[in-house]
């Protein structure tokens, strides 16, 4: 009976969402709800030892240090350099300018993580200027939204480390398993635009002869070693101590936090005033983050008490295909949510319920985790709530519509999906890094 009751409890949860309210205490609130109903008045002997958990998490501490870092590193000027150079650097293909794009977004993902700001970013830089080189406004805006969802697959990424912390995988392990499959996301966007640009050149035009002859070797050269540089550096140092057993993920989030403030420093950008702004930017989106998560984990605690876990585990084993058809399901489930949900909350709220069954029914967690951050990657695209086109809309010329952005978006959708079905065909392309790192260091 009170697997019934569970189930009960996640379509209150998923009306009350519908309605708008707000997702922390709508998770807090329908927990208390049925807590009551379920455990009585011993519930809230339960409930603080589960924040206090929460609360007291070190790996978790990792969230804001990363946040402020990618916080620190957008105002620092480094994406429109970055932006500025590799345009030089790429603009004498066709659709060099949209290569242009989708290798800042990568850099950019490798340093700060913040998908809004990296898209609001390019949209302001790098859109007037598609489309004043004639690109198609589809491909311009698409090129830009999907590039800066690329933040949440390579690390370092602030989904990973919850996932790692929600699943109990290490999240260094989880940083080294994404390489790969972010950096070939990377490959598939350059491989569509070079396909468009040789099939339609007139959608994806090279920049004009006049503007490459300005820039010469020797200079562009010095041009492209002083804005990449300084990124490369910061990755290294953030991801190559993690990658090298140095330091932990949250170690090196602090030791990130410490080179965005140099970075920042040495472009003349470091002030009181913008430190103050950083940090408080910093401390809204991780105070919506913990109040989510705490939420989340009294929403998991009753769920699991009312023997929700065995229900859903039940329905998996049951489920027509096997462990793989459970698999397609959960996946497909995913995206689905992530046309209305936003990713934390679907994080925090479905990984929790089917975590446990997925790792039960044979997958390597690392690889389910890899599989989950790619999926989620999609809901930033997606219409109704799709964020990235809400951020790149707002910064938008006035004759890009909203029906350009939605076009624009279906073909990096389809390849992030495709990319998603690679890597659940063949699990070494997440799996095969982190062995060798492993081997590496232990032998």
């Amino acid at each position: 009976m009170s697997g019934y009751l569970a189930l009960w409890m996640f379509g209150a949860l998923l009306f009350f969402l519908m309605l708008g309210y707000p997702v922390a205490f709508t998770l807090g609130g329908v927990a208390l709800v049925f807590g009551l109903c379920g455990f009585g008045l011993d519930f809230f002997n339960l409930l603080p030892l589960r924040i206090w958990g929460v609360m007291t998490n070190f790996t978790l501490l990792a969230v804001p240090l990363f946040v402020f870092m990618g916080v620190l590193l957008e105002r620092s000027g480094l994406a429109e350099e970055l932006l500025e150079t590799m345009a030089l650097l790429f603009g004498r293909v066709r659709g060099g300018l949209a290569i242009s794009v989708v290798v800042v977004g990568a850099l950019l993902a490798a340093s700060t993580g913040i998908v809004g700001a990296t898209v609001v970013t390019m949209g302001l830089l790098a859109l007037p200027t598609m489309l004043k080189r004639n690109y198609q406004p589809e491909l311009a805006t698409g090129v830009i939204a999907a590039s800066g969802t690329l933040g949440q697959i390579i690390p370092p990424s602030v989904i990973l480390v919850l996932l790692g912390d929600i699943m109990g995988v290490s999240v260094g392990e989880l940083f080294i398993a994404a390489v790969i499959p972010g950096l070939s996301l990377v490959a598939l966007y350059i491989a569509w635009i070079a396909f468009i640009a040789l099939v339609k050149p007139d959608l994806a035009p090279a920049l004009p002869m006049e503007e490459r002859a300005a820039m010469n070797g020797g200079r562009l050269a010095r041009k492209v070693a002083h804005a990449l540089i300084p990124p490369l550096a910061l990755m290294v140092a953030v991801l190559g101590s993690i990658f090298f057993g140095i330091a932990s993920p949250t170690e090196s989030a602090a030791m990130g936090g410490v080179g965005a403030m140099l970075l920042t420093a040495l472009n003349g950008r470091l002030t009181v005033t913008m430190l103050r702004d950083s940090a408080q930017v910093t401390l809204r989106l991780t105070s919506m983050i913990f109040l989510i998560f705490v939420g989340a984990s009294a929403f998991g605690l009753v769920f699991r008490g009312l023997e929700g876990d065995t229900l859903v585990r039940g329905f998996m084993e049951t489920h027509p295909g096997g462990p793989y058809g459970a698999l397609f399901m959960v996946m497909a489930a995913l995206f689905l949510l992530g046309f209305f949900l936003d990713f934390i909350e679907i994080v925090f709220i479905v990984i929790p319920i089917i975590a446990p069954v997925m790792t039960g029914l044979g997958f390597n967690p690392v690889w389910f985790a890899i599989l989950v951050a790619m999926n989620l990657q999609t809901s930033f695209l997606t219409p109704p709530f799709g964020f990235s086109l809400f951020y790149l809309k707002g910064v938008s010329p006035p004759q890009i519509t909203t029906h350009h952005l939605y076009r624009g978006i279906i073909p990096f959708v389809v390849i992030q999906l495709i990319a998603l079905a690679v890597v659940v065909a063949y699990p070494p392309l997440a799996l095969w890094l982190p062995d060798m790192v492993r081997q590496w260091m232990f032998g």
